[in-house]
C-alpha cells in the first residue's frame, strides 16, 4: 500500500465534494446543497486566506481529505492551524489515515514559526471520531464551543 498525504489541487475538487456530502449525511444526519459546496470548495482553492485543503492517496486512488483554516491567537501572538472537514472514505478506515494525516499538519505547525497549536470542533454524538482525536495526543476537555448560524 503506497500512501501519500499532499496538498490538494484544484482537480480534486469531486472528491472533496463528494466526501463532505458524504460526511455531512453520515455525522449530522444533514443533505447539503452540492452547487453550494462546489461553490465553498472552490473558495478555499481561489483564497488560501480561507484555508487549504490536503488529501491522502492510497495507491492512486484519493482516499481521505481534510481542511485547515487559521485562527489568529492574540493570547499566544501567532496562529492556530484549524482541521475541519475531515473524512475517510469508508474502505479505507482503521488503517491510520487520520493519524497520519493530523502528523503531516503537526510538522507544518512544528516548522511555520507563527504557528502556535491545532484545534478542531466534532459533534458531540461522534463518540468514534472524538476516540480517534484522544489517540491522536488532543484534548476536548478544556473548550465548549457555542454557535450561531444564520
Amino acid at each position: 500500500m503506497n500512501m501519500q498525504i499532499r496538498k490538494a489541487k484544484e482537480e480534486d475538487l469531486t472528491s472533496i465534494v463528494e466526501f463532505q456530502l458524504a460526511m455531512a449525511l453520515e455525522t449530522e444526519n444533514l443533505q447539503l446543497d452540492k452547487l453550494n459546496l462546489e461553490k465553498g470548495v472552490l473558495a478555499v482553492f481561489h483564497d488560501l486566506a480561507k484555508g487549504q485543503y490536503f488529501v491522502t492517496e492510497i495507491d492512486g486512488e484519493i482516499a481521505a481529505s481534510l481542511m485547515t483554516t487559521f485562527e489568529w491567537s492574540d493570547w499566544r501572538n501567532g496562529m492556530v492551524y484549524w482541521i475541519q472537514s475531515v473524512y475517510v472514505k469508508e474502505n479505507f478506515r482503521r488503517l491510520g489515515i487520520y493519524r497520519k494525516m493530523y502528523a503531516h499538519i503537526q510538522d507544518l505547525v512544528v516548522k511555520d514559526d507563527n504557528a502556535r497549536g491545532i484545534r478542531l470542533y466534532v459533534d458531540k454524538t461522534n463518540i468514534r471520531a472524538q476516540q480517534t482525536y484522544t489517540n491522536t495526543g488532543m484534548n476536548g476537555e478544556h473548550y465548549q464551543l457555542f454557535e450561531w448560524m444564520k
